[in-house]
């Protein structure tokens, strides 16, 4: 978002002008809450034998075992052994309201240049309400939803990451959210060699990639 804020100030500076002589009509975002995926992240579905001579069976799904497996890697936060309740949800989790302090690229615009080279007196109350609304508006929150992976995985269930991107995070429009951190946790995943009677099978470790962060971007 960086980059752009310097481009797009211009733009930005007429349409405060504009609101500070009462011919701006405010219009606050619809926010349909749900996940859209990123170029790259979240992991795409995978395409599975359906054969179940492949899947575990009831006694390589003991708990105990696999959570002595596991061991510290067990994140309650990101993976659930049963079914959440709010598994078919479109989404679980979206803070469309900002934290923490504001971004230095927005704090520091200067709002009393204009692209004539004129300066325009802004006062202190309406240029904190700009950039406050400016923060929201290209905010980037990370919405998280339950998925289920499959009974060769354990835990079954992942807590995944989108980028919300129902619509443009810049003004004027053109930049969308998205990832630009992510963590890894790691899933117990069942894995066969060999064919039918001949084969074996065993839980090996694997790491999952979740979306930790988004930005608006070019």
């Amino acid at each position: 978002m960086g980059c752009s804020l310097q481009m797009l100030l211009p733009l930005l500076l007429l349409t405060l002008l504009s609101a500070h002589l009462g011919s701006c009509q405010h219009y606050l975002p619809h926010y349909r809450l749900r996940p859209s995926p990123s170029d790259h992240l979240p992991v795409p579905g995978l395409h599975e034998d359906p054969d179940p001579e492949y899947d575990p069976r009831e006694q390589d799904l003991v708990e105990r075992t696999l959570r002595k497996k596991l061991g510290s890697n067990f994140d309650p936060n990101f993976m659930s052994i049963s079914a959440p309740a709010h598994l078919n949800l479109s989404h679980t989790q979206l803070e469309l309201r900002v934290q923490g302090p504001m971004p230095n690229e927005i704090k520091k615009l200067d709002l009393s240049e204009t692209p004539y080279g004129k300066r325009v007196k802004v006062g202190n109350k309406p240029r904190r309400k700009f950039l406050q609304w400016l923060w929201t508006y290209t905010h980037c929150p990370v919405v998280y939803a339950w998925k289920d992976l499959g009974v060769r995985f354990w835990p079954r269930y992942i807590k995944e990451a989108n980028c919300f991107s129902e619509r443009s995070c810049s003004f004027p429009e053109g930049m969308f959210c998205k990832p630009v951190k992510s963590i890894t946790k790691t899933f117990l995943r069942w894995y066969c060699q060999g064919f039918l009677r001949q084969k074996y099978c065993t839980w090996i470790p694997v790491q999952y990639p979740i979306i930790s962060e988004c930005k608006c971007s070019c």
